[in-house]
């Protein structure tokens, strides 16, 4: 599976984009970026595409009207989230306003999920049986 990773200047668009608001949090993945409220990731940077996990009505809407792509590996796309067209990572300020409106949406969306609960760590074993004696 390939794993494009994000250029310099697509974190910054996206860091851009993603709406500031107190409890978001954009950490890296896999040389990517999400963005975060309450622990769901509500928008995603996977090489150039934007994608976004939004409300079942909006994510018709935004698929209805405009040329979105699958977000994610094309052999595993992402369930659930929606890659913004890419033609809109071209053309410029218009664009970027359309692509931080459709970023809150998914954020206020996102932020009505229940909050994921931390994943507790389980101790590794070594793999390595007893012997006998």
């Amino acid at each position: 599976m390939e794993m494009p990773k994000a250029t310099e200047e697509e974190k910054e668009r996206f860091r851009r984009l993603v709406p500031d608001h107190p409890g978001v949090v954009v950490k890296p993945m896999f040389g990517n970026l999400g963005a975060f409220v309450n622990g769901n990731m509500f928008a995603g940077l996977f090489g150039s595409t934007i994608g976004l996990k939004l409300s079942r009505e909006d994510k018709e809407l935004l698929e209805s009207s405009e040329r979105t792509v699958p977000f994610g590996p094309a052999e595993r796309p992402m369930g659930g989230y929606t890659g913004l067209p890419e033609v809109w990572n071209e053309e410029g300020d218009g664009d970027d306003t359309r692509a931080r409106a459709w970023a809150g949406k998914a954020l206020d969306y996102v932020a009505t999920l229940p909050p994921k609960e931390p994943k507790t760590r389980t101790p590794r074993t070594s793999g390595r049986g007893t012997a006998a004696r």
